[in-house]
């Protein structure tokens, strides 16, 4: 998101901030779990996100918005579902970041289909 002014402004606050109570209770799930996830070698935790090492970029995901940073330059990766495909289901590209086909995720990790 691009855009000065107020809309700016509160997309980064409600998008990264503090943590609700029931945000900090699945950050503790998430500790607990993370060790025994085949990914766990490659995610840490931090006050308020998920880390994760992928192969291409590190993503930062917020725990109360779900909102993904990608490191270095912290911009923004929007992941909607395809239309018609997966019953509204979404597949994050984190475990294996370098089999992304899509040409609109692979656009934002700065790569060309």
């Amino acid at each position: 998101m691009d855009r000065p002014g107020p809309e700016r402004a509160y997309w980064e606050r409600a998008g990264f901030a503090e943590l609700t109570a029931s945000a900090e209770a699945r950050r503790d799930v998430r500790a607990r779990i993370l060790p025994r996830l085949k990914i766990a070698d490659r995610c840490s935790l931090d006050a308020r996100h998920l880390v994760v090492r992928g192969g291409l970029r590190t993503y930062r995901i917020h725990l109360g918005s779900a909102n993904i940073l990608m490191e270095p330059d912290n911009s923004y990766l929007c992941i909607v579902p395809a239309r018609g495909t997966g019953g509204g289901k979404v597949f994050l590209p984190f475990e294996d970041d370098t089999k992304i086909t899509d040409p609109t995720i692979l656009a934002q990790l700065g790569r060309r289909a």
